[in-house]
């Protein structure tokens, strides 16, 4: 989802190749997007996800966490390996792919284990914690990885983000979840499990209404955003503007997220939604050529709604969804959340040049505005409380 869901809703970072001549933030000639202050990511192939959420809830999460970690390390290691022994390119794909699968199936897993960890008020807390760290690592992350890159060249780069999976390995391993109970000989089989999670999943509306409110969204602007959005930009507040922009959007995420570890809504999905329609103003000023103050001021706002309703999203999960489905159902929820958004980048460039990138751009910002609007018609997802307290 974005933004909340797909603007790093919940969030994760997109890259986008930028137009050229187009010097984007830390040198480099790609474009970084936070994207779903609530969905936060998918693997290279979105069926990973979908399998990760049936395994996290079939399986001890800690477990399945620490092997994803030492898997993705690992890869990394491998990536490492060959460009520091300038091996052939080709060695780098089956490794990609690898490091692309163990990390669509730890989302899930990563999902889920909140409410392992933490109860009552203290969800909220965990995931704000859990936002307010990601949103650090996304605006520390580019620096640090330019400062090496440049420093030490690319594969010690890699060598330090292996060493980070193998670290974040490292403490999975020191956590101990209770054991599971043993399963019945005749108990479902994993196929049954997904639909299990499936099944309930299509069967409350507060759940696929977002998740369908958030496809709609992460199509109309998230693709626009970041396909778009750079060659805009190059026209109009140029590289350093563009840089702001983006800059400001993860100040706001994180302020957002940190503030989120003591601020309680009881009943938190209609302002939740409601603020996420602050997530395509962005796109629409883009578009209608505003400078780059009112741009990076509605990028901030925008990193503050998508933040808060990650987590929301993520402690109204947490607490209403039963906790042996927490992974499946959130499988289910980004995957579908995010299949639209390689329709909306390919779709992107054909609408531009048959009706012009403003208007392209202003009207995807504006159909993503109603579809943050629609899931409130639905009365149970209105009526849903998070309790103060925390009991």
């Amino acid at each position: 989802m974005v933004s909340g869901r797909a603007v790093d809703l919940h969030g994760r970072q997109c890259h986008v190749a930028c137009r050229p001549g187009l010097r984007c933030p830390g040198g480099h000639r790609q474009c970084d997007l936070a994207v779903r202050g609530h969905h936060s990511g998918l693997g290279p192939d979105g069926r990973d996800a979908l399998l990760g959420g049936g395994i996290a809830d079939r399986y001890r999460r800690d477990t399945v966490l620490f092997l994803t970690s030492l898997g993705a390390g690992l890869t990394q290691v491998g990536v490492a390996l060959v460009l520091l022994g300038h091996q052939h390119p080709a060695l780098l794909l089956p490794l990609a792919a690898l490091n692309g699968i163990f990390q669509g199936l730890t989302k899930p897993a990563l999902r889920g284990i909140v409410s392992n960890l933490a109860a009552g008020r203290g969800l909220q807390q965990a995931s704000s914690l859990l936002a307010s760290v990601g949103n650090a690592a996304r605006i520390l992350g580019p620096t640090a990885a330019g400062l090496l890159t440049a420093s030490f060249g690319g594969g010690w780069a890699i060598a330090a983000d292996a060493a980070s999976f193998l670290l974040a390995a490292a403490f999975f391993a020191r956590m101990s979840l209770p054991a599971l109970s043993p399963r019945a000989k005749d108990g479902p089989t994993m196929l049954g499990e997904l639909r299990e999670g499936w099944s309930y999943f299509s069967s409350q509306p507060w759940i696929w209404a977002v998740t369908f409110a958030f496809a709609v969204f992460n199509a109309a602007n998230m693709s626009v955003w970041q396909i778009l959005g750079p060659v805009i930009a190059n026209d109009t507040i140029g590289a350093e503007g563009w840089g702001l922009v983006l800059s400001a959007r993860g100040v706001g995420a994180l302020l957002a997220s940190v503030v989120m570890v003591k601020l309680t809504v009881r009943r938190p999905m209609v302002p939740a939604l409601s603020s996420m329609t602050l997530g395509a103003v962005p796109l629409i000023l883009l578009g209608a050529g505003a400078n780059t103050f009112w741009l990076a001021a509605a990028a901030f706002t925008a990193g503050v709604a998508s933040e808060f309703f990650t987590v929301v999203w993520m402690t109204v999960n947490n607490t209403h969804v039963p906790e042996r489905l927490l992974s499946r159902v959130g499988a289910h929820d980004e995957f579908w959340s995010f299949v639209p958004i390689p329709i909306g980048q390919l779709s992107t460039p054909l609408l531009a040049a048959a009706f012009g990138t403003t208007a392209v751009a202003v009207t995807g910002g504006g159909v993503a505005v109603v579809a943050m609007l629609v899931p409130l018609l639905v009365p149970s997802l209105r009526r849903i409380e998070i309790n103060r307290n925390g009991d």
